[in-house]
């Protein structure tokens, strides 16, 4: 057991790593859109009209899937055979800050564009201000994002 981890673990952890990077921002913006699609279809079975102002708010969550799989990406490039566990463990934790982020933060950014999508509903001007605030939320996104590449660009073995 001892020598199959010593021989294997370097690519099982960073596989795992890639896999955790893509499942859990991925699995969260689906939920998130899902929610901002349906407050949307109420919206548009008043007012058609209103459709591709929410389609952008619907979109905003789903930026978290798409870095989590650039993350995975360039995991990707980084395994080989007989990657020294050392190493796997390295990139491992390089795809923890989108990981950990990359989840709450686009159920974060759902729940304010659903609440843009009531404000759409009621003053279609205000609408450049529930951009801007979904926007914030995507910022931490950003750092985590940039973390992951910055960690996983950072050490070469």
């Amino acid at each position: 057991m001892i020598d199959f981890i010593l021989n294997n673990g370097g690519l099982i952890f960073a596989v795992i790593g890639m896999a955790l990077v893509v499942a859990i921002p991925g699995y969260n913006s689906g939920v998130g859109v899902g929610m901002v699609g349906e407050a949307a279809s109420g919206l548009i079975a008043d007012e058609p009209e209103k459709f591709g102002k929410s389609l952008l708010l619907q979109m905003m969550p789903a930026s978290q899937g798409l870095y989590g799989f650039v993350i995975a990406i360039m995991t990707l490039g980084r395994l080989y055979t007989g990657m020294p566990l050392q190493e796997g463990l390295f990139i491992f934790v390089a795809c923890l800050p989108m990981t950990i982020v990359g989840g709450p933060t686009a159920l974060a950014q759902a729940r304010v564009a659903v609440a843009g999508i009531q404000l759409l509903a009621r003053n279609e001007q205000e609408m450049t201000k529930s951009i801007i605030y979904a926007v914030m939320v995507e910022t931490y996104t950003l750092l985590a994002f940039v973390s992951s590449i910055i960690m996983l660009n950072a050490v070469v073995f």
